[in-house]
């Protein structure tokens, strides 16, 4: 095989891997009821991310937002704010790198790899924001037991 037929068999399966089935997707409406996005709540969540990770697409870290410290996190606050309220995602925060590495030495086909993806850290945090939202409105729901949930 050459690299073209290599790449293209990679691409086939990423695609059959990762493919949504959930069928449309509704409208996305504007934010209209939920609060801002608090800076403390991204700081809070920037705090909980580990340090050292691989960056996505954007090759922007997690430390690089620590160093600029207050204007980091405000800046970070404001295009998370903008993201929240719009519902629309920038391209490049969107996007995901996915690399293969193989599960045994020597692993030739594409079912042999694990799949990892390397988004940025940018989406991490509104991930993380968003996430303990969830977990805090959740709290104490009779139906949402943390332990049922595999919310972390």
């Amino acid at each position: 095989m050459d690299k073209e037929d290599v790449l293209n068999r990679w691409s086939e399966y990423i695609g059959e891997l990762f493919k949504d089935n959930r069928g449309e997707r509704p409208a996305i409406k504007k934010n209209a009821d939920g609060p801002p996005i608090l800076k403390a709540e991204v700081e809070a969540a920037i705090r909980k991310m580990k340090r050292g990770k691989a960056t996505g697409p954007d090759w922007i870290p997690i430390e690089i937002i620590l160093a600029l410290e207050e204007m980091g996190i405000g800046m970070t606050t404001k295009l998370l704010n903008a993201i929240y309220d719009s519902g629309a995602i920038p391209e490049d925060l969107a996007k995901s790198v996915f690399i293969a590495l193989p599960k045994i030495p020597g692993a030739a086909e594409c079912e042999l790899h694990r799949t990892i993806s390397l988004m940025s850290h940018i989406t991490k945090v509104q991930l993380r924001v968003l996430m303990l939202r969830m977990r805090k409105s959740l709290k104490g729901h009779p139906h949402c037991r943390s332990e049922l949930s595999g919310i972390r």
